[in-house]
Parts: structure tokens; sequence; C-alpha cells
């Protein structure tokens, strides 16, 4: 399997994602699928995520083979936006393929709990009064990822 791994700063077309990654093939019995949409949390105005290029795609590699590793993947598209974004605009797409459902629901939970925590983007708030604040890492998102280190 080779997967699709891209961060970029414009918006992802779903449905050619899908199509590109089941184009020809006949080994898809299933595809999970995650999109992360930003929310307008407390007046926020924009959502500015940035990275280190090379590092980032690196670390989501590692992500990747590391779902491969326990999942009969495929395939599998990860797509991460960086730079400004406002609310409603989508962030991340996660699909995963597999021969059977269950490997491919399984799959995408991993793969987007641990880029929450393990994927190294930084982001800033920006909302309508002007003032800014760095977010910070929730103890929800670690605890969701810890689940996956049991297995």
């Amino acid at each position: 399997m080779t997967p699709t791994i891209r961060v970029q700063e414009g918006p992802f077309d779903i449905a050619a994602e899908t199509e590109a990654l089941t184009r020809g093939r006949t080994d898809v019995g299933g595809i999970a699928s995650f999109v992360g949409v930003t929310r307008a949390d407390d007046g926020l105005a924009r959502m500015v995520l940035e990275h280190y290029p090379g590092m980032t795609e690196r670390a989501i590699g590692a992500i990747v083979a590391e779902a491969a590793r326990r999942w009969p993947l495929t395939g599998c598209t990860v797509i991460h936006r960086v730079g400004p974004l406002v609310p409603g605009e989508p962030i991340v797409l996660v699909l995963a393929a597999s021969a059977h459902r269950a490997a491919a629901l399984e799959a995408c939970a991993f793969l987007i709990d641990w880029l929450k925590t393990k994927a190294p983007f930084w982001k800033r708030e920006e909302f309508a009064t002007g003032e800014s604040r760095w977010v910070e890492a929730r103890a929800a998102d670690d605890d969701a990822a810890a689940r996956w280190s049991a297995r």
C-alpha cells in the first residue's frame, strides 16, 4: 500500500480523493472517512494552523504505517490543511480502505485519534475581538489516543 499524505493550504475534494483511492481497485470492500471542520467556538473568527514542512509529513507517514501494521489496509489518504481557516472550512480528511468494513472503520478512528495528538501542528485561534491564543493539548484527545496504546 502506498498512502497519499499531503499537508496543504488549499481545500480538498472529498469525492475526487475517494475516487483516486479506489480507481482501478477490486480489493476495496469498505472505505471509512473522517472530515474535521473548523468550529465557531466562542466567537472564533479564524484558526491558523502552522507546521514544519517535511517533519509533519514524516510524522503522519509514521502514523499511517502504524495503522497499516495493525489493520489490513488496501489504501489510505490523509490530507491536513494549514494556514488560516474560517469556521465551516474542512481542516483534515482521513480515508481508510480495506477489504472489510471493520478494519476500515477502526483504522480511520485510530488515524484521527493519533493525528490529533502525535502530528506536529500548532493552532492559534483568532477572535473577532482581536484577541488570539494558542490551542493547548486537550486531555480528551490524549485519552482517545491512549485507548489505542493498550491494543
